[in-house]
């Protein structure tokens, strides 16, 4: 398969003021999560129709977002990739730069899945015990403390004694707001941390949320700035690591990695679709309605990316490991009328 990750010289040619200018490529950045995803669907583009390959870069969801906000023109993107749901910050921003129409697709579902060395000790974990033992501060004695759990077995007991040593998204990741809203926060108030950071705060709920969020800074918890391969690295560098990933790339490397079970499910596409397992996200991507008429095949891609014969349950995304979503429908109707987004609820 073919990753693109340098855009080729393009011929511009400056239109009116205000819109974009017509280059050959379509231009796409953003989640690592969505760019395998996104680079099947380009390469199988650029094979059916009469227009180039689109150029998908990665980055970061936060940093794709940011990219389409950029403004209306040939040095700006026109799709930004995202594996979460875009901030009314970001479309403040956009507006402020002239991006005022923006269209919100979404491809389908992913999970979060934790996973080790295959040769290592298989883990059953809860949100609890990730926040228990990641956090900078835990409850002991009914108060708050500084987080001393050494091993996985500190944190509960039936867990294996090995070293904790987490490698997670770093936070230009939208993979990191997930694993922050529905493992940290949510383990936060499993365990009864929550409740002393309320206390702390006077009953702030936000400043309550940011305190469970902190993590600790003394080596156990390693930000990953960059995509699955370099944590996949990480693992395969440290035995006793575990690795925050998504269920696709894990799937695609079942033969280095096994997975953890969450609250007692094991992530699959199944369990996800279900709603049964709890670490689970829509994945995105956001368009630039503005260069819809102006990049060639722009509409095209987009109603490409979300068919049935590529998005849906029998789809070569979905054997790649996206859950389909039950309502693509309701996406192919948006996107055919280029509905664009409002404001968020």
């Amino acid at each position: 398969m073919l990753f693109k990750s340098t855009v080729s010289a393009l011929a511009l040619t400056a239109l009116a003021a205000g819109t974009a200018a017509a280059r050959d490529n379509i231009q796409i950045a953003g989640s690592s999560t969505v760019l395998p995803y996104a680079a099947i669907v380009a390469e199988a583009f650029g094979e059916n129709f009469d227009f180039p390959t689109p150029v998908v870069e990665s980055g970061g969801s936060g940093a794709g977002r940011k990219k389409l906000c950029e403004g209306v023109g040939e040095n700006t993107i026109d799709i930004a990739n995202s594996s979460s749901r875009i901030k009314q910050s970001d479309i403040d921003l956009c507006a402020s730069n002239g991006v005022t129409e923006i269209m919100e697709v979404r491809i389908g579902y992913d999970g979060i899945v934790f996973a080790s060395d295959i040769n290592g000790p298989a883990y059953a974990f809860s949100p609890a015990d990730w926040h228990a033992a990641l956090a900078a501060q835990v409850a002991k004695d009914g108060a708050l403390a500084d987080n001393t759990n050494k091993v996985w077995s500190d944190v509960r007991a039936d867990l294996p004694g090995e070293e904790i040593l987490a490698f997670v998204p770093g936070t230009k990741h939208g993979t990191r707001e997930v694993f922050d809203e529905k493992v940290i926060i949510a383990g936060c108030e499993e365990n009864g941390t929550f409740e002393l950071h309320m206390a702390a705060n006077g009953g702030d709920k936000k400043a309550a949320e940011k305190a469970c969020m902190a993590l600790r800074t003394d080596g156990v918890s390693i930000d990953i700035d960059g995509d699955y391969t370099e944590t996949l690295a990480r693992v395969d560098a440290n035995k006793n690591g575990i690795g925050v990933f998504g269920l696709s790339f894990y799937q695609n490397n079942t033969d280095k990695l096994q997975v953890a079970t969450m609250g007692g499910v094991e992530p699959s596409v199944e369990s996800i679709a279900s709603g049964e397992y709890p670490v689970s996200r829509p994945l995105f991507f956001y368009v630039k309605n503005a260069h819809l008429d102006v990049i060639p095949g722009m509409q095209e891609y987009i109603e490409f990316f979300v068919s049935d014969e590529i998005a849906g349950p029998d789809g070569p995304l979905a054997a790649y490991g996206l859950v389909s979503d039950p309502e693509l429908a309701k996406t192919q109707e948006m996107v055919a009328n280029r509905v664009p987004m409002g404001v968020l609820n």
